[in-house]
Formats: structure tokens, sequence, C-alpha cells
């Protein structure tokens, strides 16, 4: 198998975004995609840190705002902002400070750099209510896990191809249907654990990339079942794209609600 690239290295090269921002590049501008309408993820939200976006996120209430957990660590609350209802992640909207990050006590990185419990609850200094293009994402019943074979769409404004210097200013939206856990570990050579799932389509083209991390991925009905975690390259044949399985940590998200 290719080595797994912790996203720290890979978004080295990429001015425009931070360390912590996505496990190897998560699937491009999403890989094979489009544009999405105003409106059609009114939970996604940008997270920035000196003005340059590094991850997405998404919006479960008022005040808070669901990411990974390689999007919390080395963060600080002060240094980050939150942008919601707009489809750029660079202006509109309404965009506000952060008083605490919260990361899964169990988060790891393992020696090939894939994070284990990558999730992370971020708690918003300024409430940001419902509006014609602000909503909120609804949590999986606890313990869910998404079917494979079911197609999934995932958003984000990562960048637009698995070596690209440059984020879209657009938001991006692609489906993929879910890879059975069993064929997507063997594909990682035992990387894949309970509480990731994976997503792909078999001939490769589509996916999720760096900056695209934290990002919401959805079922069929709207619901949040997961958020953009990690993967070898983008959009690669044979090496799916991988996410956090939030159903395993709706009483984490619960608890730490802002």
């Amino acid at each position: 198998m290719a080595p797994v690239l912790a996203i720290a290295s890979v978004l080295a090269a990429l001015p425009a975004l931070t360390m912590g921002a996505a496990i190897t590049p998560r699937g491009s501008d999403i890989v094979g995609g489009t544009t999405a309408a105003l409106g059609e993820f009114p939970y996604i939200v940008s997270l920035s840190t000196g003005g340059s976006h590094f991850c997405g996120g998404v919006l479960i209430d008022s005040r808070t705002v669901v990411t990974a957990g390689h999007c919390t660590i080395d963060q600080r609350a002060s240094s980050v902002k939150v942008r919601a209802g707009t489809l750029t992640w660079a202006s509109g909207g309404t965009q506000v400070g952060v008083s605490s990050l919260t990361l899964h006590p169990s988060y790891t990185v393992d020696s090939q750099g894939v994070p284990d419990n990558d999730v992370g609850v971020w708690h918003l200094a300024t409430a940001i209510p419902t509006s014609s293009t602000i909503g909120y994402a609804t949590l999986p019943a606890s313990g869910s896990d998404p079917a494979a074979g079911t197609t999934l769409t995932v958003a984000g404004w990562g960048t637009t191809s698995e070596n690209s210097n440059s984020l879209p200013s657009t938001l991006r939206k692609v489906s993929v249907p879910v890879v059975a856990r069993a064929t997507c570990d063997s594909d990682y050579d035992g990387e894949i654990s309970n509480n990731m799932f994976c997503a792909a389509v078999a001939a490769g083209g589509k996916d999720s990339c760096s900056g695209d991390s934290g990002g919401p991925i959805i079922d069929p009905s709207g619901t949040l079942v997961g958020v953009v975690s990690w993967g070898q390259g983008c959009a690669e044949r044979g090496f799916p794209g991988v996410y956090t399985r939030l159903g395993n940590y709706v009483s984490f998200i619960n608890s730490n609600r802002g």
C-alpha cells in the first residue's frame, strides 16, 4: 500500500492552508464534483485562521460546530474564526469568533499519520441564528453506521486536485457510495477502525481533499453521518475517502454543546 500521509505534511506546501487541516489531501475541490447552490448545505461553515480557510465544520445549533479532531488539535480558540451562510469561504455570510475548542479525549494519530476518534466540538463566542441561508444539521442516531452502497454527499472548499496549491472560492459537492468497511480496511492494510467509514466510486475520480477536512458528509435524508477525516491522496482508485463515523460520538457531541 502506498504510504498514508499525515495531513500536516501534505499541507505544508499549501500556503493558503494551515497545519492540522486534513490527513491526506481529502478529495480535491471535491474531486469530480459540482458547484453547490446557496442554502443547499445551510449548516456548513468555513474554519479559518489568519484569514485563510483550513477546514470545514458543521453547525448543529446556534453556538456549536462539529468538525474533525485534526482540525481542532494545535488550534487556539482566540486565533480561529467560523463563517456560515455563504458559498464563499473568504467573504459573505456571518463570521464569528470561537470561545473554546473540545478535542475528543481519545483522539490519537498512529505512526502512519492516521487519526482515530477524529472529532472535535467548537463553542462559538456569538450565536449564529438560522436564516434563509443558515440552518443546523441533524445528528445521526447513536450507534448508527452508514450501510455499504448507500450514496452519500460530501461538501467543502478543498483543493481542486491532489497536488493543487490553491483553494476554490466557491463551495463544491460530490456524491459517493459507502464502501464496505472490510473492503476499505483491506485497501488500507488494517488502518480502518470501527470509528470510521469509507466512501468512493470504484473507478476513483470522486472524493474530498485538502481543506475539506471536518466538513459534512450526509445521507439521503439529509442527516449528518460523518465529517471528512483522511485518505491516501485524493480520488485515487483503490483508496476511498475516510470519514469519522459520527454515530459513535453522539453522546460526546451532545455533552459538549455550546
